[in-house]
């Protein structure tokens, strides 16, 4: 699986994908665990193999506020603390039970040093990051939830029925109530 995902890229011989995936650490965590707490530092970065996440933060009310839905073969990290080292501003959660292949950042800081692939790599994940974080502003700006819905729906059938709705709702930006009203208008 993740072998996969780094011949998808189609840079990487096949000697650097067995390398880099030696460096991988597997995890397995529980329902509620978190891969990462808000204020603490995030020095890794895991390929998700099975199971979802759910990116959040807390607001100074204490609610908490789900921005981000992560799913199998997907990379999960608190990106900005990853990148600078300050302590994250969001929380991953796992909402079911997940397993993850977790590598160290220093050791992809060696990789870095040792192949230029590898910054062109990153390079490409950091792209791919910023057009997912763009085309989610605009459909918080320009989309209903119903839409937002129907997109989540038609790119993850699979797992939007294992999200909570409570979840789901703070995603869309809506209330459970209405949620439920938009799930009665759009049928599986």
């Amino acid at each position: 699986m993740i072998a996969d995902f780094f011949r998808d890229f189609e840079i990487f011989t096949e000697q650097e994908i067995s390398k880099v995936i030696q460096l991988f650490e597997l995890r397995v965590l529980d329902k509620g665990d978190y891969f990462v707490r808000e204020n603490q530092r995030c020095n890794e970065v895991a390929f998700i193999q099975s199971g979802i996440f759910r990116s959040f933060y807390t607001t100074p009310k204490g609610d908490d506020i789900t921005y981000c839905f992560r799913f199998p073969n997907d990379l999960i990290a608190a990106y900005s603390s990853f990148i600078t080292g300050n302590p994250s501003v969001e929380a991953i959660q796992a909402i079911s039970q997940v397993s993850l292949l977790v590598i160290q950042k220093n050791k992809l800081d060696e990789l870095v040093l040792e192949n230029q692939i590898w910054t062109q790599f990153l390079k490409v994940i950091a792209e791919q990051q910023y057009l997912e974080l763009e085309k989610r502003v605009f459909q918080l700006q320009k989309e209903t939830a119903a839409q937002r819905y129907a997109s989540l729906l038609k790119n993850q059938p699979q797992f939007i029925l294992q999200i909570p709705l409570h979840y789901l709702a703070s995603y869309l930006g809506i209330t459970q109530r209405h949620l439920s009203r938009i799930r009665k208008e759009i049928t599986f």
